[in-house]
C-alpha cells in the first residue's frame, strides 16, 4: 500500500464519476458513494471529538472506532467485500452496556447540549444516523452485508451514551428537555 495515494489529482473524476476499490467506475452521486461519504464524515466528526478531553479509555474505544469506520469506508468501496463482522456489533453492544450501566435512568429526553464534548458526540450521533440512512439505502439499491447497517446503528446508540458520560467527565448532567417550559 506505500504507494497507492502517490498521486492525489488524478482528474479522473472531472466526468461525474469516481472509481471502486474493485477497478470499477461508478456515479459520485450513486447510492454507495453517498454511504462512503457519510461514514467518511462521520469518522472525521469522531476525530474532532477526540480533540476534546475525554477519560483515556475512551480515547482509545474510539480511535478503534476510527478503524473500524475506516475499514466499512473500505468494505463499501468493494462490491462484495466483507471487513466488518458479528465481533465488530459485539464489541459495540459491549461498550454500549460498560458506559450505560453507571448512568442515570432517563426520565425525560435529553438536548444536544451541555459541554462541547459531549455536543460534539451529539453531532457525531447524527452523523452517524445519516451514515445509516445511506447503508440502508444501498443495501435497498444492491446487495451488502448486513453488519455494516447493524454497525452504524449501535454506534449511534453508544454516541448518545458516550454524549451522556462526556458531560458527566466535564461536571455536568444531561440538559433535559422541558415540555413544560411556557408556551406563548
Amino acid at each position: 500500500m506505500g504507494n497507492r495515494l502517490s498521486k492525489i489529482a488524478t482528474r479522473t473524476g472531472d466526468n461525474g464519476s469516481t472509481g471502486l476499490g474493485d477497478g470499477s467506475r461508478t456515479s459520485k452521486d450513486s447510492a454507495r458513494i453517498h454511504a462512503m461519504g457519510d461514514v467518511d464524515e462521520l469518522n472525521s466528526n469522531i476525530g474532532l471529538l477526540l480533540c476534546e478531553a475525554m477519560p483515556d479509555a475512551l480515547r482509545d474505544e474510539l480511535v478503534a472506532i476510527q478503524h473500524d469506520l475506516f475499514d466499512l469506508g473500505g468494505e463499501i468501496c468493494i462490491p462484495g467485500y466483507q471487513l466488518i463482522k458479528e465481533e465488530h456489533v459485539l464489541r459495540l453492544d459491549d461498550l454500549l452496556a460498560k458506559y450505560n450501566a453507571d448512568l442515570p435512568a432517563l426520565s425525560e429526553f435529553i438536548l444536544p447540549a451541555g459541554s462541547r464534548a459531549a455536543s460534539l458526540a451529539h453531532v457525531c450521533r447524527t452523523v452517524c444516523r445519516r451514515a445509516e440512512r445511506s447503508i440502508v439505502a444501498l443495501a435497498n439499491a444492491e446487495t451488502i452485508h448486513e453488519h455494516p447497517r447493524q454497525y452504524v446503528n449501535r454506534l449511534s446508540d453508544l454516541l448518545f451514551v458516550l454524549s451522556r458520560v462526556l458531560n458527566r467527565f466535564a461536571g455536568g448532567s444531561d440538559v433535559l428537555w422541558r415540555h413544560d417550559r411556557t408556551r406563548g
